[in-house]
């Protein structure tokens, strides 16, 4: 089969080579005058290598005189190549070979974008507890916003978001509610509840509770001690990453004053620092560093890690804002990359008072694993930037959310009292699940609360009487009258101001008269993310309610809706519909007619 083939190939280049000779002959006047020495240096290459594969054959095959009717030129290349029987057998043998050997298949197009890498923790949906078994709730607060604007990125893009990539609480948090605000400082949040018919279940309440934060004007906000550390490695040369970035932190220089510092490392295969401890109000000079990062090169973001706590710890400004701010798509892939490696250098920085928020940016090799978990481990919260709106909303408008902690390591525990409450479910905080006994062990870690920030929980309640989804036990013994007659469960926070290693704690028993056939627009508003996010997981507990439910839910809850977040959650669920396979028996009928 090697020779036929090779034979093949010398025909094609005893071909080209007459035809180098014709032209030849037909630009010269003859092909005698054109001489070794001054033919194209292709046209030797070939002779030389039909000579010398000639050569090679013609120690195994003899070589009768070549045909008289070619031309002259072609003739000796002819000769020297192969003879009129010679070809006859190969293209015999070749047609034979053709016969057991089928054609190469057609070429594959290459994908237009590389695969898809994005992380996302899996965490299943939290399950129904029956209340005489598992009475009590215990969970880390969370104001992280970061899945919200990441789900939007989905959509947007015409797809379905991953079920890992919707934290239900995210979405829910991302948006402003009116809850009542704190009398003074002495307790830097206040709880509200609320409490009405669960709108997908019918055997079921709804119950809200609802932390609001104490404002912090932006000139009354401490002095701010910053460390931008921002991914310059080859994975961030995307419109949606560097240069959506650089943006973004020029809104967040505009924000700064005199008062303030900042320092910019970057990193990439190595670590460096571009902006050494300059005054917030020295904008051109910060400016001026953002506009001079460019991308490439590997991504050792641990190195940059170390090295920004470093330079925070330089000019660190006692009873101030002291945060490195992290900036990235969250590939590392040299250096430490290893992921609980890089948490525990997180974990260990944060108790030198320098906290760290992450923004993330990008898709296709997006971590949004790992720049969650950095945020919870350092105290901080987590964003994910998707557009120059968003950056505005989380470094602009919620700036001293985003940068002064009021509270710190607060956890919420309920506990629902067996005689009124069948069975209960917290929807989301998947990943902020703590054990009961982790809520009186100060040592444990949970989550923090920024200066105005508001954060709901949302708990969906059988009362006893009602129907519920897990069956009686054959054995179980009836409960006793409970303590706190009337009551329908009692919530506990706990929490620590900056700077104490103490917690105190906080409650509010809520009465089961305290249920409401007319709710606030809030509330409504509230459930119809609940039920969006949940859907988006799958809808486990969704029954029959649909996108539908949703936006018919939402529309009648829109509220002021001063920055149009409320009417951007209406179109949002529409592309989600659209997007979602129809499981409908009659018109999938349809379609297969």
């Amino acid at each position: 089969m090697n020779r036929i083939v090779s034979r093949g190939s010398l025909l094609i280049a005893a071909a080209v080579l007459a035809a180098c000779a014709a032209k030849r002959e037909e630009r010269d006047g003859t092909a005698q005058q054109v001489g070794d020495a001054t033919a194209p240096v292709e046209t030797r290459m070939i002779e030389e290598e039909v000579a010398s594969a000639s050569r090679a054959d013609a120690a195994n095959h003899a070589q009768p005189p070549p045909p008289q009717a070619m031309p002259a030129p072609a003739q000796e290349a002819y000769r020297q190549v192969i003879s009129a029987d010679q070809l006859g057998r190969a293209k015999a043998e070749m047609k034979m070979a053709s016969s057991h050997f089928a054609p190469p298949p057609p070429m594959l197009a290459m994908p237009a974008n590389p695969a898809d890498t994005e992380r996302y923790q899996h965490q299943p949906d939290n399950g129904i507890q029956v209340a005489a078994e598992q009475p009590v709730s215990t969970f880390s607060i969370d104001v992280d916003t970061g899945a919200y604007a990441n789900v939007r990125r989905f959509l947007n893009d015409g797809r379905l978001p991953p079920q890992d990539a919707v934290r239900v609480e995210e979405l829910i948090n991302y948006f402003d509610y009116e809850y009542a605000t704190p009398n003074n400082r002495d307790t830097p949040f206040r709880v509200s509840t609320e409490l009405s018919a669960a709108p997908w279940n019918s055997q079921a309440l709804l119950m809200r509770i609802g932390i609001k934060g104490f404002e912090v004007a932006a000139k009354e906000r401490p002095a701010a001690n910053l460390v931008f550390l921002i991914d310059v490695s080859g994975s961030m040369d995307s419109p949606d990453k560097l240069p959506l970035l650089k943006n973004a932190f020029r809104m967040l220089t505009d924000q700064l004053t005199g008062r303030d510092r900042v320092s910019m490392v970057v990193y990439a295969g190595s670590s460096g620092v571009v902006l050494e401890p300059t005054p917030g109000n020295a904008k051109n000079e910060i400016q001026e560093a953002l506009a001079r990062l460019a991308a490439g090169g590997s991504t050792n973001g641990a190195s940059g890690i170390q090295l920004a706590y470093k330079l925070a710890h330089d000019t660190f400004v006692k009873g101030g804002i002291n945060r490195v701010v992290l900036a990235t798509d969250g590939d590392f892939n040299v250096g430490t990359v290893d992921f609980e490696a890089l948490v525990d250098i997180v974990e260990r920085e944060r108790a030198t008072g320098v906290e760290l928020t992450t923004l993330g940016f990008g898709a296709g090799n997006y971590n949004e694993q790992l720049m969650e978990r950095l945020a919870d481990a350092g105290n901080g919260n987590y964003a994910y930037i998707d557009t120059l709106s968003e950056a505005r909303k989380v470094l602009v408008s919620q700036l001293s959310s985003t940068l002064y902690t009021i509270a710190k390591d607060v956890k919420i525990q309920v506990e629902f009292n067996p005689s009124e409450v069948l069975e209960y479910r917290l929807i989301g905080y998947e990943n902020r699940m703590l054990a009961r006994e982790d809520f009186n062990n100060d040592k444990v870690d949970a989550g923090e609360i920024g200066a105005g920030h508001r954060v709901t929980a949302l708990y969906e309640v059988v009362p006893v009487g009602a129907k519920g989804r897990v069956d009686s036990l054959r054995y179980g013994a009836k409960t006793e009258a409970a303590a706190g007659k009337g009551e329908l469960a009692n919530v506990r926070l706990r929490y620590k101001k900056p700077g104490s290693d103490s917690s105190q704690l906080l409650e509010y028993p809520i009465r089961k008269d305290s249920v409401a056939d007319r709710v606030s627009e809030d509330f409504r508003f509230a459930a119809s993310v609940a039920a969006f996010g949940q859907l988006l997981r799958g809808g486990k507990y969704m029954g029959d309610f649909s996108y539908a439910d949703v936006t018919k839910l939402a529309s009648g809850a829109m509220g002021p809706d001063r920055d149009g977040y409320r009417k951007e959650f209406v179109s949002l669920v529409a592309l989600a519909k659209s997007l979602t396979p129809s499981t409908d028996a009659s018109k999938v009928s349809q379609i297969s007619e």
